[in-house]
């Protein structure tokens, strides 16, 4: 076997033991899936069925195929959504079943497509799905996002390199992001739950009642609801799985208040949302809601975003990444919010996790709202971090706390 088979095998073994921690006995689905990397969606199934999953279900993804849908199908169908799969992923949630969403698609794809026809097939999608969202939202399954590159994908990372050196390339930075590179991955992983629940621990004793960030472009207080939990790595479901939901993953994240956002926000990364790139953005809100939007790139994709519904508006996570994360220290833009997102402080637009609340899974949805807890049918991270962020704990008594300082942990 070479080198490289045996890194995808390890990445397989990694993904399934470590990441979705499949059980025996589940049933295993794998989303957007890209034909072009079939082979090592051979050996992740192949590996989850010598691990004891009762059956893998692979749903594909294809970029040219996708492209061929935006430029030739018919208007009128992009307002559906295949229901076999929403059925499936419902059902498979009901059962308690594994899931695994794959990203890498080119983050350019649909460049040129008209916008409506973007618009209808997002909302069709965020509305098929958003049964199935709610029990990831809240932890009720073990799920897992991770990326598997594509020659769209990779060529963006890397336009310097040839399609299958580039290919290469971008599978090197994945598994070493992932800390395939050591010599112990799965101890790697658990030094790095640790350290991260060292974090969250510390967050979660201090209760601050906001955050205050500051840097160029940015001054921005978010207010954090009373009994707001931190969060880092791992995850548990209700029935007792540890897993993490994303490979890599370098944050720790809570929910803010919803209607207690005030101020200016400018991005510092591209974001890469359905097929089209936002860039140089900044959004200003009031009263938890962004009132003014603009970009340099992307700036009718902003503000459709922000329309999606009444909650796209708002907040649904506030994420810390110090700029010295392994993922920041590669100097790459990976043009992927899986990638990119831990390579920054972030923040989300849209809805927010269920489990980031005290109790938050047992609230009806108006009790939750009225908690501080966002709802909404999308959730986009954009980046906001670098080395200049200076971000301050706000205290129930007023008393200002650093927490970050130029970018890094300040305690």
């Amino acid at each position: 076997m070479s080198q490289f088979s045996e890194r995808l095998q390890s990445y397989a073994e990694l993904l399934l033991r470590k990441g979705v921690n499949l059980q025996p006995g589940q049933r295993l689905f794998v989303r957007k899936a890209p034909v072009e990397q079939a082979e090592f969606m051979r050996i992740l199934a192949e590996t989850a069925y010598r691990i004891g999953a009762r059956q893998v279900e692979i749903f594909w993804a294809d970029d040219r195929i996708t492209r061929a849908r935006f430029e030739l199908a018919p208007h009128e169908s992009f307002s559906e959504y295949p229901q076999y799969q929403t059925d499936a992923m419902v059902d498979g949630a009901k059962r308690g079943d594994a899931f695994i969403a794959i990203t890498g698609a080119n983050p350019s794809l649909l460049d040129g497509i008209e916008s409506r026809k973007v618009n209808e097939a997002v909302r069709a999608e965020n509305q098929a799905m958003s049964e199935f969202r709610s029990y990831s939202m809240r932890n009720a399954i073990n799920w897992l996002v991770a990326a598997v590159p594509t020659s769209g994908w990779a060529g963006t990372v890397f336009p310097e390199l040839g399609s299958g050196e580039a290919v290469e390339r971008l599978w090197h930075e994945i598994f070493r992001l992932c800390r395939l590179d050591l010599d112990d991955p799965i101890e790697a992983w658990e030094r790095h739950a640790e350290e991260i629940a060292r974090r969250t621990r510390y967050l979660n004793e201090k209760q601050y009642r906001a955050l205050q960030y500051r840097a160029r472009g940015t001054d921005l207080t978010v207010g954090l609801p009373e009994g707001h939990v931190w969060h880092g790595v791992s995850s548990r479901t209700p029935s007792g799985v540890t897993f993490i939901p994303n490979m890599p993953t370098e944050e720790v994240f809570t929910l803010p208040h919803c209607t207690q956002v005030d101020g200016t926000v400018t991005a510092t990364r591209p974001l890469a949302i359905s097929g089209r790139t936002i860039d140089g953005f900044r959004l200003r809100f009031e009263n938890g809601r962004a009132v003014e939007a603009s970009a340099e790139v992307g700036e009718e994709t902003l503000r459709e975003t922000i329309e999606t519904d009444p909650g796209a508006a708002r907040l649904g996570e506030v994420a810390l990444v110090p700029d010295s994360s392994p993922i920041s220290r590669s100097g790459l833009l990976f043009h992927n919010t899986l990638f990119d997102e831990n390579a920054s402080c972030h923040l989300a637009l849209g809805r927010a996790y269920r489990f980031c609340l005290a109790d938050g899974e047992e609230l009806s949805g108006d009790e939750f709202g009225a908690r501080g807890g966002n709802s909404s049918m999308v959730h986009y991270d954009f980046m906001i971090g670098s080395h200049e962020m200076d971000i301050d704990g706000v205290t129930a008594d007023g008393t200002r706390e650093a927490v970050f300082r130029g970018g890094e942990w300040a305690f």
